[in-house]
């Protein structure tokens, strides 16, 4: 529990006095905030809208099972398989299993946070197959050798200079090349790999119950080539990602386009009801959609926490979020991180590890108020700080701290028994080092406002 906690608060420092740093990511999200504002004008009534598509998930997360047996009978009669995975280590076995029946020599990979989330490229590298990601944000943390930095946007805290430096330390790139120049290399360089590849392996931002279909949403196509050239799809995804209808994508699709960057729909939208059929002359021979658990139930079990499966992955939450914005993706330590991240990661994870990201945030609501499927954030983040005090998982000082200044406080005489001058001496010897070096701690004035209020009145 401490290791997390402790390295959270070293690389959050790191991140937040890391000037460059902040400047990339304000620069960045700044131009993520002006495409968004200009996406939203396309609503005549976007509050409306965003209460439509929490009923709607409401419903689902609420009746999930449901729709799962009818999601994956609609899809089992086109001829597709259907993989259910416990945890993140049985989803990679599975996976494994798959690939090697398949005698699969090469993989392409679109963009997934849930292959993240199992560890699966980590999987692919212990075990010698060949992969690639195939997204080009993607592309450039793998070069890089990192993890994904944003839901939506894996390389936002790097600059098209530092881009051109990675490009150019890794494939001798000319130094002073374009975005457009090493966009450019990157499509050139992939172009054959989807065509050699034996599998290729996507996500889902959602499944459509009720024609059994998956749907997949991008910018660049990549993902579209990932399950169209090769003989093999696979497709990993979380249980939660339910919608009842196909009817409901005209809701969904473009609240995503419109919270994910700012588009009023996204380039690529591809629906995937099962492998080719007969007749057909593109797609996969085979397809398998391997459906996640990984403790999905634990959020389940909290009435108040589990409307958080409702998220559709557009990133808002984080763009809006004053501790994101400062400290970075990669401080969470975890795929999902911004509020979101701090919201399911204890639950999916374990509270005792990572109760720490439901403290970190200001309580501000930017996040529930810019979430599209209307998800309360902030009050989810209570709920689990609760959580985490009614399970005893608070350090002994903290419960002393939390006893002690409840009886000083709730007793006026408890809180004037001591002068200014000593009260100031107890806050440095116990508050000091939780404060913070970096903050001056605040200083208790000679005389209280009972005292002074009791001085004017008797002046008077």
């Amino acid at each position: 529990m401490q290791e997390y906690y402790t390295k959270f608060l070293k690389d959050s420092e790191k991140k937040a006095f890391d000037l460059e740093h902040r400047n990339k990511i304000n620069f960045n999200i700044s131009k993520y905030n002006a495409a968004v504002f200009t996406g939203k004008k396309q609503y005549k009534d976007l509050n409306l809208a965003k209460k439509r598509a929490y009923t709607i998930k409401h419903r689902v997360i609420n009746n999930l099972d449901k729709y799962l047996i009818e999601f994956v009978a609609n899809f089992e009669s086109r001829g597709g398989k259907i993989l259910w995975a416990r945890d993140g280590e049985e989803a990679v076995r599975v996976i494994l299993e798959v690939i090697n029946k398949n005698q699969v020599s090469g993989i392409v990979k679109s963009k997934s946070m849930t292959t993240e989330e199992i560890d699966l490229n980590e999987a692919f590298d212990k075990n010698k197959i060949d992969y690639v990601e195939t997204d080009l944000g993607e592309y450039i943390v793998q070069v890089a050798g990192e993890k994904p930095y944003h839901i939506v946007t894996p390389a936002m805290h790097k600059s098209k200079d530092d881009i051109a430096q990675l490009f150019n330390e890794k494939f001798n790139t000319p130094r002073e090349s374009t975005p457009e120049e090493l966009t450019g290399f990157v499509r050139e360089k992939l172009r054959k790999k989807f065509v050699d590849a034996g599998a290729g392996i996507t996500g889902a931002n959602f499944l459509v119950a009720d024609i059994g279909a998956v749907c997949i949403t991008e910018n660049e196509g990549n993902a579209f080539m990932s399950m169209s050239f090769p003989r093999l799809h696979i497709v990993v995804v979380g249980i939660e990602k339910i919608i009842p209808s196909i009817t409901d994508l005209d809701l969904f699709w473009p609240l995503l386009a419109t919270h994910g960057t700012g588009q009023k729909m996204t380039v690529y939208n591809s629906l995937v009801t099962g492998p080719r059929q007969e007749g057909e002359k593109d797609g996969p021979e085979k397809m398998y959609v391997v459906l996640l658990e990984n403790n999905r139930s634990e959020i389940l079990k909290h009435e108040k926490q589990r409307i958080g499966l409702a998220c559709i992955r557009c990133g808002a939450c984080l763009n809006a979020c004053p501790v994101y914005r400062n400290i970075g993706g990669h401080t969470y330590a975890t795929p999902y991180s911004g509020p979101i991240g701090s919201v399911i990661t204890p639950h999916l994870k374990g509270m005792k590890e990572f109760k720490h990201l439901s403290y970190a945030s200001s309580l501000c609501g930017n996040c529930s108020d810019v979430c599209p499927v209307k998800i309360p954030l902030h009050e989810m983040l209570l709920y689990n700080r609760s959580e985490a005090v009614s399970t005893g998982l608070v350090s002994f000082s903290e419960k002393l701290s939390m006893t002690t200044m409840k009886k000083v406080l709730l007793k006026r005489k408890r809180l004037d028994m001591s002068n200014a001058k000593i009260k100031n001496i107890m806050i440095q010897i116990f508050i000091k080092n939780a404060w913070g070096s970096r903050r001056e701690l605040p200083r208790f004035s000679k005389k209280s406002f009972r005292e002074m209020w009791e001085e004017r009145n008797n002046n008077h």
